[in-house]
């Protein structure tokens, strides 16, 4: 590939401000989570809503949800940049037991890790998986949404974690 098409790529990319999410799953390949950007809605009619998330290859969290079936979206607060950077592996800690204990979290009706305070949470079983080039591209069938009061979102955008303001007018 040539390296300036990719630096552009790259740089392009992160001027698009997005929202901040993790994903997480529990089941028989264990309980794992991992901050992700690339997170976004695919339909909201058919048998079942569902959304698409993109997880790189090597991450541990993308190779349990392929044996576990199963995963929550969980849309983070503004607030909660802590939760973002302890999934995002910021935090020194590789354990996901240990990043598991930070936070506080419960099982959803699937029994994936709904983490509390969280503005919205995706609990969807796997309905199919692509693997491109260095990603695997998850498509979910949402079983259930929980909403959280406050609708603030976490935002990533030019390399920082931003948020959302409105304009007047």
């Amino acid at each position: 590939m040539d390296p300036d098409l990719r630096s552009c790529f790259v740089e392009g990319m992160s001027r698009a401000a997005t929202f901040v999410a993790v994903a997480t799953t529990d089941g028989e390949a264990g309980r794992f989570g991992v901050t992700i950007s690339s997170l976004t809605s695919v339909s909201a009619d058919g048998e079942h809503p569902s959304l698409l998330a993109c997880i790189h290859h090597r991450s541990s969290t993308a190779s349990a949800i392929l044996r576990n079936r199963a995963f929550c979206a969980n849309l983070l607060h503004e607030g909660q940049l802590d939760v973002a950077n302890i999934f995002a592996g910021r935090s020194g800690m590789a354990d996901h037991d240990e990043r598991f204990s930070k936070v506080d979290w419960q099982p959803g009706s699937l029994g994936q890790p709904v983490i509390a305070g969280a503005t919205a949470v995706f609990e969807c079983r796997l309905a199919t998986a692509l693997y491109w080039e260095t990603h695997h591209i998850f498509v979910g069938h949402v079983t259930r949404v929980t909403l959280s009061d406050n609708p603030a979102t976490l935002l990533y955008g030019q390399r920082a974690y931003r948020r959302a303001v409105e304009f007047g007018g």
